[in-house]
C-alpha cells in the first residue's frame, strides 16, 4: 500500500500587548519595538532562502498598528529616549531608568553574547538586588556604552552582517555619540522593513497571514465570562456578568479591515486569541467570512470526547493521531468553519525545548518527530495534515544567533523530505478530500492551556479585573452618548484594549514576570481613560493595584496537581503548571555564577507523590556540588518529620544521592526505593509520600541549598520556607485563590 502524503503546517503567532496609553500617547514597555528590530523581519526574510517551504504568520492588527506608529516618526517611547539622549545629559532618575529596564533580555544569549554588556551587568548584580545600588559605579562611558549595547542585542541577525555595525561589534566598547546616533537610525531602517517583507512574501504565496482579533481578547470569554464554567465547572466567575458578544465581532470585524488595509487582501484565516473558541465565537468569525480556525488538540479531545493517548515517548497511539491530523469541519446551526488543531506535545519542542540543544541536532530532533508522530496516519495509506503552531518570536531569545541556525537546518532537511508537504492552511484545506475532513457538530470552550480559560478568569485577581472592566463598560454605555464623537470614540478605543488577553495572563498564579506592575498599572489606566474620556471621574479603586506584585514576585502557590516528567530536562511548558513556585529576588543572579547561582524552586503533589525542581542561574562552579533538599513535615503545629536528601552534581551529571530522615537511611542511588531524580538542565526530584509518611491535612515546608564542602554557597529560599498542602487538588485551587 502507497503512503500518504504529510502535509505539515507551520504557524507562527507574531503578537504583542497595546502597550501605548492613549490618553497620553506613551508607550509603556518597549517591547514591540525591541521584537521588531529582533524577529518579525528576520522570520519571514529567512524564508527568500527556502522556496519550496511555505506556512503561515498569524500577525495581531494591534502589534501591526504599533510598528506603524513607530514608523510615523512622531512615537513617544521614554525606552527610546532614553537610549537616544547624550550620556552626558543624562539626569539621576534616566541612570536609575537604564539600569532598571536595559538589562532585561536574555542573560546568555543575548547580553552574554557581547563582553562588554555582559560586565556591565555584572556590575549591577554586584550593587545588590535594587538596580539603581549601581549609579554610584556607572561612568558617562558606562552609560553610553550601555546605550549602544542594549539595542544591538536586539538587532536582527541580518543586520549583524551589515559592514557599520559589524565594525561597532568589533569595537566592544567605548562608543561615541556618532556611534549612538547611527545605533538609533538604523533602528528606523529596520522597523520601516518589517511590514512590507510580509506583504511581499505573501503576494508571492510564500506565507499565508492570518489575523487574531484586533487588540487580542479571549473571544469566548467576552461572548459570555460564563463560559468559563463551562470548560472548569465550579470555577469562581466575576461578580458582574460580562456578556458582549457586539465586542467580539467588533473586534473581528476590526482585525479583518486592518488586515486588508496594511497587507493588501483580506485574511481569510484566524488564530483566535491563545486558540480560544466556542460556538458563539466561531459563529461570529463565520458570519464575518473567516473561513478556517485553529487551536490546540486539548479543545478537539474535549469537543469529540476522546482522550488523546500517548506513550511513553510522547507520540499519540493509531487513533488518536488518525483524529488529531486532519483537517475538521465544524458545521453548527447552519454556519460552517473549517478548523486545525496543533499537536501540543510538538508545538512546544521549539519553544521550550530546542534552546539548549545545538542546532543540528534540534533540526533531527523535530523533523524525526514529525515523521514519526505522522507515521500511523500515513502507513494506512491516508494522508496526514500535521499542525504546528506556537509563539513566533519570544522563543529565540534562548538560542544562539536568534534560532536562525536551527531554523535553517531545519528547514533545509525539510525540503529535501518528498513525503513532506510545507503548506499554508488554505493550502491544506484544499488539498483535503471531501471525504476525510473529520467533522465537528459543537465545541466544548476551550484555550490551548488545559482546554480552558482558568488563565484568565478564575482567581480573584482576574475576577476582580473582570469586574473592573464590566464596570467601565457599564459606564460607557450610560454616558456615550452625551459626549462628542472624538469622545465616545476615544472611550470605546480604551475598552477594547482593555479587554486584550495579556492583562489577565498576569494577574492570577500562573504567571509573573519583571514588568507585572508595569501591566497592572497600564491595564488600570486604560479603564481609567475610558472615564476621563466620557467626562467622568475614574473610580478610587482604578488607582489601586490589582495584583499582589510584591507578594506574588517572589512566591506563587501551588494550583493544581502536577506530573512532571523526571529526566533533568524542561520538556513542556505543562509539566511543572500548577506547582508552588518560588524564585529569585535577584533578577536570576550572575552570569556565570559568582553571586547568586540559584533561580527558583517549584514543588507540587499528585495523589500519591512529592515533587520538587531547582533551577539554576547559570552553570554550576568547577568541581563536585552538593545540593541539598530540606523537607521538614507538619501536621498542624506540630513536626512529625524531618527530611534531607543530598545530591553531589557535577557540572554534566548526578553522581549519587542518599535521602535520610533525621540520619536514617530512606533511600539512594544504589537503592532509589521507588525514589527518582535526574539532573541536566534542571535538578528534578519525585519521592513517593508514603515514604515520607505523609497524609492529608499533612504540610510539607521544603528549602533547597547549595554547598560546596561545607560552604552554604546559595539558597532559596534565603530565609524560610516554601510551603506545600498535601490535599486534594481541588482544595489546592481554593487555597490558593485565597491567597491572592
Amino acid at each position: 500500500m502507497a503512503q500518504g502524503k504529510l502535509r505539515l503546517l507551520l504557524l507562527w503567532h507574531m503578537h504583542q500587548p497595546f502597550y501605548k496609553d492613549l490618553v497620553s500617547g506613551e508607550y509603556r514597555l518597549p517591547w514591540v519595538r525591541l521584537h521588531a528590530l529582533k524577529d518579525y523581519y528576520g522570520m519571514v526574510k529567512l524564508l527568500d532562502e527556502f522556496p519550496q517551504i511555505h506556512q503561515n504568520f498569524n500577525i495581531v492588527p494591534s502589534l501591526v498598528a504599533q510598528i506603524e506608529d513607530y514608523n510615523s516618526g512622531v512615537f513617544k517611547d521614554p525606552f527610546w529616549d532614553i537610549v537616544a539622549k547624550p550620556a552626558s545629559e543624562l539626569t539621576l532618575d534616566d541612570r536609575n531608568f537604564a539600569l532598571t529596564y536595559l538589562f532585561q533580555a536574555n542573560r546568555e544569549r543575548m547580553i552574554g553574547r557581547y563582553p562588554r554588556y555582559r560586565s556591565l551587568y555584572e556590575q549591577v548584580l554586584a550593587a545588590g538586588p535594587e538596580p539603581a545600588n549601581a549609579a554610584i559605579t556607572f561612568s558617562e562611558r558606562d552609560y553610553r556604552d550601555l546605550q549602544v549595547l542594549s539595542q544591538i542585542a536586539w538587532f536582527d541577525e541580518y543586520y549583524l552582517s551589515d559592514p557599520a555595525i559589524k565594525e561597532l561589534i568589533r569595537k566592544g566598547q567605548d562608543y561615541s555619540e556618532e556611534d549612538q546616533r547611527f545605533v538609533m537610525s538604523k533602528q528606523h531602517e529596520i522597523l520601516k522593513g518589517v511590514l512590507p517583507a510580509y506583504r511581499e512574501a505573501a503576494s508571492r504565496g510564500s506565507i499565508e497571514l492570518s489575523a487574531t482579533p484586533y487588540y487580542h481578547p479571549i473571544l469566548p470569554l467576552l461572548c459570555d465570562t460564563n463560559t468559563g464554567r463551562e470548560s472548569s465547572p465550579g470555577l469562581p466567575l466575576p461578580a458582574e456578568h460580562f456578556r458582549r458578544p457586539e465586542d467580539a465581532e467588533e473586534q473581528i470585524r476590526r482585525a479583518l479591515e486592518a488586515h486588508q488595509r496594511v497587507f493588501g487582501m483580506r485574511p481569510v484565516g484566524m488564530w483566535p486569541s491563545e486558540g480560544s473558541l466556542s460556538d458563539e465565537a466561531v459563529g461570529i468569525a463565520a458570519q464575518l467570512g473567516v473561513q478556517w480556525m485553529a487551536s490546540d488538540e486539548g479543545v478537539l479531545g474535549r469537543s469529540i470526547g476522546h482522550e488523546m493517548q500517548r506513550d511513553r515517548d510522547g507520540y499519540l497511539n493509531a487513533d488518536s493521531a488518525e483524529k488529531l491530523y486532519k483537517v475538521y469541519r465544524w458545521d453548527h446551526e447552519g454556519q460552517s468553519m473549517n478548523m486545525v488543531f496543533r499537536d501540543h506535545r510538538i508545538s512546544d519542542l521549539p519553544a521550550f525545548v530546542y534552546a539548549g540543544m545545538p542546532a543540528s541536532e534540534a533540526a533531527a530532533h523535530l523533523l524525526n518527530n514529525i515523521k514519526r508522530a505522522a507515521a500511523p496516519v500515513l502507513e494506512s495509506g491516508r494522508d496526514a495534515v500535521l499542525s504546528i503552531i506556537m509563539d513566533g518570536e519570544n522563543a529565540w531569545e534562548g538560542y544562539e544567533s536568534n534560532g536562525r541556525d536551527f531554523l535553517r537546518r531545519f528547514y533545509d532537511s525539510l525540503q529535501r523530505e518528498p513525503q513532506i508537504e510545507p503548506v499554508t492552511i488554505s493550502e491544506a484545506i484544499a488539498r483535503q478530500q471531501p471525504e476525510n475532513f473529520g467533522q465537528l457538530r459543537g465545541l466544548v470552550p476551550g484555550s490551548w492551556i488545559n482546554a480552558n480559560f482558568n488563565v484568565w478568569i478564575g482567581a480573584p485577581e482576574d475576577n476582580k479585573a473582570w469586574n473592573y472592566l464590566g464596570q467601565a463598560r457599564e459606564f460607557y454605555d450610560e454616558n456615550a452618548s452625551r459626549v462628542k464623537e472624538a469622545q465616545r470614540k476615544l472611550a470605546y478605543e480604551e475598552l477594547l484594549i482593555a479587554e486584550g488577553s495579556d492583562w489577565n495572563w498576569w494577574y492570577g498564579p500562573e504567571h509573573h514576570s519583571a514588568n507585572d506592575s508595569d501591566f497592572d498599572e497600564l491595564y488600570r489606566k486604560h479603564l481609567s481613560n475610558v472615564y476621563t474620556a466620557l467626562g467622568g471621574v475614574p473610580p478610587d479603586h482604578l488607582a489601586r493595584p490589582i495584583s499582589a506584585v510584591l507578594a506574588r514576585s517572589l512566591f506563587v502557590p501551588q494550583t493544581a496537581y502536577v506530573r512532571p516528567v523526571i529526566d533533568g530536562q524542561v520538556s513542556s511548558y505543562f509539566d511543572w503548571m500548577g506547582a508552588a513556585m518560588y524564585s529569585s529576588d535577584r533578577r536570576g543572579g550572575s552570569m556565570h555564577g559568582k553571586l547568586f547561582i540559584l533561580e527558583s524552586i517549584q514543588a507540587g503533589i499528585d495523589e500519591k507523590h512529592l515533587y520538587a525542581r531547582l533551577d539554576f542561574a547559570g552553570q554550576l562552579p568547577e568541581g563536585d556540588t552538593m545540593a541539598t533538599l530540606h523537607l521538614a513535615l507538619r501536621d498542624g503545629e506540630k513536626s512529625i518529620g524531618s527530611f534531607r536528601l543530598d545530591a553531589i552534581l557535577a557540572q554534566d551529571r548526578l553522581t549519587v544521592w542518599d535521602l535520610r530522615e533525621d540520619g536514617k537511611a530512606l533511600a539512594s542511588a544504589n537503592h532509589p526505593n521507588s525514589v527518582e531524580i535526574a539532573f541536566g538542565k534542571i535538578l528534578a526530584i519525585k519521592v513517593p509520600l508514603a515514604l515520607l509518611h505523609a497524609s492529608e491535612g499533612n504540610t510539607f515546608n521544603l528549602r533547597f541549598v547549595l554547598y560546596r564542602g561545607r560552604v552554604p554557597l546559595d539558597a532559596l529560599p534565603q530565609e524560610g520556607s516554601l510551603e506545600i498542602q498535601v490535599a486534594p487538588e481541588d482544595v489546592l485551587a481554593e487555597i490558593a485563590y485565597e491567597s491572592q
